[in-house]
């Protein structure tokens, strides 16, 4: 018998702990060398666990919703096994008490939180892990409208995670990075001085230019061409001309960012995450749109690193993917500034003393009042405006 141990990987220094979700193998099953075993859950980023080398799982210490701490033993393998040794090792100790803890039984403590989250009940999800066990994989593909009961059309007007059928209630702990995110927005309202401004925008240039091109650069950047590059753009436009928008506040002091680090909001079946496009201002309109089609790819596969999810020195937040006509974002520290953008719709517009049709989108800034004046952010919003109703003068940098 040779027996080696399964750690918790090195976390960095902002977590002091995380959470396991769901083993993808049980005692006695064979394990091969780098197979991922278990994600680990920080209050950023999940983190793959994979075996040290190949051999026989023989012991689960941890079971799954553990909580645990960096270096601390997941599991035993034993490299000198086969699979044929399976019947001896079948009942581990570890992995029952975390699941009786559940708050539903018949799934996984990650698979139960997703579905709170998309409010479907579990019964409703065909499980494929052992014995019918709801898996992460099986929440995260689960569909409200396939998977609901005949009562599903008025689920909307429910809370997540309560059924319309009688009166029941449902307790679902928060992830650790929904915890995370509701403790750094209650922070973030608390330490800053938040003011919102905003403008509206005329669309019709950039949908021209994207209907004009979207083919020809699908076809040779093998991306689609979005509109949020196009923000990305103003937006570094708008820092560059007012570098106190692109500042943060340390204490007493102002630093002022000679780069521009722009975060992205990013939806996930975990919660929001913000991952940030690095040099934003040194990216083409085809890097912008590659980088963030792979962090919507990695989010929802919870794949990103805590490097990409770390720093950023202003944010931009799409509200109008889900329809959202206006909104006020709250600012992600220690950022000063975050634009939202939302859904462009035909409005009746005033221009030249005649009421006309045009593509219009609301944007919203918060700014730190504490180091940012109404002048700077209004006008840094103009210069967004601006560059987004004529495109060209972000080729031209004026």
């Amino acid at each position: 018998m040779s027996i080696i141990e399964v750690v918790v990987p090195q976390l960095s220094e902002s977590v002091s702990e995380a959470s396991l979700l769901e083993w993808k193998k049980q005692p006695g099953e064979a394990v091969s060398a780098d197979e991922i075993l278990i994600d680990v859950e920080t209050d950023k980023v999940v983190l793959e666990v994979p075996a040290p080398a190949a051999g026989v799982l023989v012991e689960i210490v941890k079971g799954d919703g553990a909580t645990v701490l960096a270096g601390e033993v997941l599991a035993r393998i034993d490299t000198a096994a086969t699979a044929a040794a399976a019947p001896k090792a079948e009942a581990a100790p570890a992995a029952a008490p975390a699941e009786k803890s559940t708050t539903i039984a018949a799934a996984s403590p990650a698979a139960a939180k997703i579905l709170a989250e998309k409010g479907l009940e579990v019964e409703n999800v065909a499980g494929s892990g052992r014995g019918g066990r709801v898996t992460k994989e099986d929440a995260v593909n689960a569909q409200a409208g396939s998977t609901q009961k005949a009562a599903a059309p008025a689920a909307p007007a429910a809370p997540i995670g309560v059924s319309l059928d009688g009166r029941p209630e449902q307790r679902v702990p928060m992830s650790r990075l929904r915890a995370r995110v509701a403790e750094r927005l209650l922070q973030s309202q608390q330490e800053n001085a938040i003011l919102t401004t905003f403008n509206e925008v005329n669309m019709q240039a950039v949908m021209d230019l994207r209907k004009q091109y979207k083919d020809v650069f699908e076809k040779e950047h093998g991306v689609k061409l979005g509109f949020t590059s196009f923000f990305v753009k103003a937006a570094v436009a708008a820092l560059k001309k007012y570098p106190i928008i692109n500042a943060s506040v340390d204490g007493k002091d102002i630093i002022y960012h000679g780069y521009f680090d722009i975060g992205i909001a990013v939806g996930s079946p975990r919660g929001l995450v913000v991952p940030i496009l690095r040099n934003a201002d040194q990216l083409s309109i085809a890097e912008i749109e590659q980088q963030i089609a792979d962090f919507g790819t990695r989010a929802r596969d919870g794949k990103l690193t805590l490097e990409e999810l770390t720093g950023g020195t202003f944010s931009i937040s799409n509200g109008g993917v889900f329809g959202s006509m206006l909104s006020t974002p709250i600012i992600n520290p220690p950022q000063s500034a975050i634009l939202g953008i939302h859904a462009t719709k035909e409005r009746a517009v005033v221009e030249n003393g005649q009421i006309v049709i045009r593509p219009m989108n609301y944007l919203a800034m918060s700014y730190d009042h504490r180091i940012i004046d109404g002048r700077e952010a209004v006008l840094a919003l103009v210069t967004m405006k601006e560059a987004l109703e004529d495109p060209q003068r972000l080729l031209l940098d004026i």
